[in-house]
């Protein structure tokens, strides 16, 4: 694994963890941090014996949005420039979406602006109750853009016009209830629910869950509902004869834990 200058990166057994590493403010991204989330994410789809990530944030706060000293120099930009760093952060968001490994972001603090795409962008996510979230863009005069696609997927459009329009602020509960969250909870439920959800993956076939996540992106993404029907059939034909498959049936079959169940869990 490379070094990083923004983001540390640990793993324990299957598990890793993607550390947004600026906590003296708050994790704020410049571009180096957009290049490094990108970089991470690309880079773990490789890692054989990485089953699930996990994006969190070191110290006071999960991310506070865009860095103000980057932001100053954003606003100095020539139309060009200023392109070219859209286009990375679209770039760096969507890695995180399409990351062939399960994503779980654990939020606490705050989530503010471009944060709350990286966590939307992840399959799951789970925040401590007084976690302050806001889609604040429009505060400044600007748009939640390049992760309006992951947002609205995970809230809805109903929901994310209420968010991204007022800008508005709110906690953990509302989060939840909105489904910007999978769930909102005290600290001293939240690492013990991550770990149950991560139990869960790791007991999973991880070519299974990999296909998955590809069947629902496919889905939800490119094809019609008549092109999905012969893609599903395909698809469960070839995941019935390939090797993890058979494992997964025989396993069910004869009582027993599949060969891919990390010991203990």
């Amino acid at each position: 694994m490379k070094t990083y200058t923004t983001l540390a990166f640990e793993q324990s057994g299957a598990i890793g963890t993607v550390w947004l590493n600026r906590p003296q403010i708050h994790n704020a991204f410049n571009e180096a941090m957009i290049t490094e989330i990108l970089d991470i994410f690309t880079e773990v789809n490789g890692l054989d014996d990485l089953r699930v990530v996990l994006l969190r944030g070191r110290g006071k706060s999960f991310c506070a949005g865009a860095d103000l000293n980057w932001m100053r120099d954003v606003a100095t930009y020539e139309y060009e420039q200023n392109l070219k760093e859209s286009l990375q952060l679209s770039a760096c968001m969507y890695a995180i979406y399409t990351c062939k490994k399960p994503t779980i972001a654990v939020v606490h603090g705050a989530a503010i602006g471009g944060a709350n795409g990286l966590l939307a962008a992840c399959d799951l996510a789970y925040c401590l109750e007084d976690t302050t979230f806001s889609l604040s863009e429009v505060k400044i005069g600007i748009v939640p853009a390049c992760i309006s696609p992951y947002v609205i997927k995970r809230v809805g459009e109903a929901r994310a016009r209420e968010l991204m329009l007022t800008g508005k602020r709110i906690k953990g509960p509302e989060a939840e209830a909105k489904g910007l969250v999978n769930k909102s909870l005290k600290e001293t439920e939240l690492d013990a629910c991550v770990q149950d959800v991560v139990n869960l993956l790791l007991s999973s076939g991880p070519q299974a869950i990999s296909h998955c996540k590809d069947l629902i992106y496919k889905v939800s993404n490119t094809l019609s509902l008549e092109e999905a029907l012969p893609y599903t059939a395909r698809m469960i034909a070839d995941i019935r004869a390939s090797a993890e498959g058979q494992e997964g049936m025989a396993a069910f079959l004869g009582k027993r834990k599949a060969n891919w169940v990390v010991e203990g869990e």
